[in-house]
Order: C-alpha cells, then structure tokens, then sequence
C-alpha cells in the first residue's frame, strides 16, 4: 500500500479520471496522448469559511513505481465558500458533477496543450432542475453515460436524461434521506437506500418503484452497489449497521429476496465500492481501516488497519481493477494496490503441503512404518 498523501483540506469524494478525459491533444499532429500517470479526483474542504479552511477540487498523480500519489496537487480548483460534499464522474469523460449545499454544478476536463496537462474548468452548463436546491446526498450516473441519478437529505430521488436534464422519475416520498443510489449495469433499475424505511428498487423505463427490499433485525442500510460483472451471477450488495457491527447483505435482482449477509466488521461501515470487474468488494470504516473482500466467498482478503487517522469517506476501484483509491476526513489519500491473493494462496498451501508430507515419510522411516528404500 503507497504512502498516504495529506491535501490539505477534508475530503469527501474520490475517483479515478477516465482515460479518455486525461487525453492531452497535442498542437502539432491533432493527435491525442494518454498522459503516463493516471489521475486522481479529489474533492473536499471546510465548509461555509468559518474553520478558514478552503474548498477546493484536486487532481492527483499516481506513480505506479512507487505507489503513490503526487505529493502536491497536479491541479486545483477553488470552490469559494461552497463545499462540494458529493460527486458523480462522467462515465465517458465529459467531466464531473459537484453537488453543493444549495445546487449542483458540472465541472470540464481542461486539457492544456502547452505543457500536455489535465486541468479543471467550472462549465457554463446551467443544471437547472438541481439549482436552489437542498444537499443532494447521492449522485450517480448509469454506464453509459446517458442518466444521471440525484437523491437529496430530504428524500427527494430523481433520474434525468443526460445531458438534457430531462425528468424521468421523480420521487418525493420513497426515504426520510436519501443514503445511496446505484445503476444496474445494464440501466433498468435504480436501487436506492435511506435514513429509514426499506431499501428500494426503481423501474427507469416505466418510472415506478419494481420491489421494496426490507430490514431485519434492527438493520441500518448504508449504501448500495450492484455487481459489476457482465455474467449470471449478478447481485445487489447493500451494507448494514447492527449493533455487533458492520455487514453486507445480497440481494437476487430478479426477485429481489435476500441471498445472504456476512459480518465483515466490527466498526461501521463509512464507504463501499465494487470492482469493475465484479471479483472485489471494498469497504473503509469510521476507525480508518479499509478491507477488500472477495466476491467470490465474501472473505477478507486484506486488511489494511489504520489506512487513514480519519473516517474513510470515499472508496474508488481503477478501471483495472488492480488499485483502490480512498479519501479520509484526514485529508489524506493514498492508493491500495490489489494483489493476486489467489495465486498467492495456492503457492502457500503447495509449500505447506511438501514440509508436512516430508515431516510425514521422515517420520514413517524412522519409526520403521516404511522399508528404507522406496
């Protein structure tokens, strides 16, 4: 795991910048160059100017080599007296959505061609349907790029069509707040969780609730993702609070029953995430732990205690797979690395399984079970 990285300021948002956002077009040949680190999006501050701690919206470096991220921002953007509390990257590059306590705004990818560098802009793109309004708490847009979910603290749930803002669903009444919200990967739902009340499934295409899915046991929902993977086996995770801790409940999304729930900490749960390639799961706690869990058998794979001094806020898989990005109220960063634990594993075991076998015939011959020559 790199070295965590301290901005500065609080964050509350983290994700990795798309690969075609990050292309600095060149002024010779009009060609486009994908810049050898990635880039990370950063997002997070002080609040109202009281603390005098600013806010702002940050893009990082990540080296490979090292594992870490850049020590000072690649780029920043000042956000004025407003806190960008919740984001929502486009999937296709086009840029990012801010939410802040009164509206939304929707922020570009500048590429500078002087020195081949990804910077921020503020757009002239006016979101209408999401100015003066309260603290929208989830923004999320669907895989391709063409809805745009948005669920505020008074549990008010919309979907617009993007990039015309287009109402398609509007719900005033499905939670006290919403928590969370998430697309099916192929669009057709929607699944929300609130401050109370049962988790919820939305049909887009007829703009009506399809299932209500309910707590047990005194369960708190915190948030929701579906599976990521293109095959059968899709699920719905939802994370949950009980008093012995934090858990994550399956759900089937054809029937919407319960699968099964799985104890995985004891603090609660402050962030979760799914790997592109469905295979891991992610959560960080409020005591700054982080773990990566299998999908598979719904294991720990790794535990990585006291990642930050802070409660984790945001969890980010990269497009591969292959690396974790997460933010904290510490205002560090740092980026996990995801190893191969099944290759890992196998290896060990083989090992194991050879000094055991060796201590066994060792003991066999000398006890005289087995004749001196084999």
């Amino acid at each position: 795991m790199g070295k965590g990285k301290k901005y500065g300021v609080p964050l509350y948002g983290a994700t990795w910048v798309p690969s075609s956002a990050a292309a600095a077009k060149l002024d010779s040949d009009n060609e486009f160059q994908t810049p050898s680190k990635p880039l990370v999006f950063l997002a997070g501050g002080g609040g109202d100017g009281h603390s005098g701690i600013p806010n702002a919206l940050l893009l990082s470096a990540f080296d490979p080599e090292s594992s870490s991220l850049s020590d000072q921002p690649v780029a920043k953007l000042g956000t004025g007296s407003d806190l960008p509390y919740r984001i929502g990257v486009h999937p296709g590059g086009d840029g990012i959505i801010c939410a802040f306590p009164k509206n939304c705004k929707w922020f570009e990818w500048d590429s500078k061609t002087d020195d081949q560098t990804l910077s921020l802009k503020s757009s002239e793109k006016v979101l209408e349907p999401l100015e003066d309004v309260v603290q929208q708490l989830a923004l999320t847009f669907n895989s391709e790029g063409t809805l745009l979910a948005a669920g505020d603290e008074d549990g008010k749930l919309r979907v617009f069509k993007w990039p015309a803002m287009e109402t398609l669903l509007s719900e005033a009444t499905g939670h006290s707040s919403v928590k969370d919200l998430d697309f099916s990967p192929d669009g057709k739902f929607l699944a929300s969780v609130g401050g109370s009340g049962p988790g919820r499934i939305w049909d887009v295409a007829s703009s009506s609730s399809r299932a209500s899915l309910p707590k047990e046991n005194g369960e708190i929902f915190g948030f929701c993702r579906f599976s990521r993977s293109t095959d059968t086996d899709q699920v719905l995770y939802i994370t949950t609070l009980r008093d012995k801790g934090g858990s994550i409940v399956k759900w089937n999304p054809t029937s919407w029953t319960r699968i099964s729930s799985t104890y995985v900490s004891r603090d609660p749960i402050s962030a979760f995430n799914v790997s592109p390639d469905g295979k891991l799961l992610a959560i960080g706690t409020i005591q700054g732990d982080i773990l990566i869990i299998s999908s598979a058998n719904m294991r720990v794979q790794t535990v990585s205690k006291k990642a930050h001094l802070g409660l984790v806020t945001a969890l980010a898989f990269a497009p591969d797979s292959r690396a974790l990005v997460s933010a904290s109220l510490d205002s560090s960063s740092r980026v996990t690395l995801i190893k191969d634990v099944k290759k890992g594993g196998i290896t060990l075991w083989i090992i194991l399984f050879i000094i055991l076998l060796a201590v066994a015939l060792y003991y066999a011959k000398d006890r005289g079970y087995l004749p001196l020559q084999l």
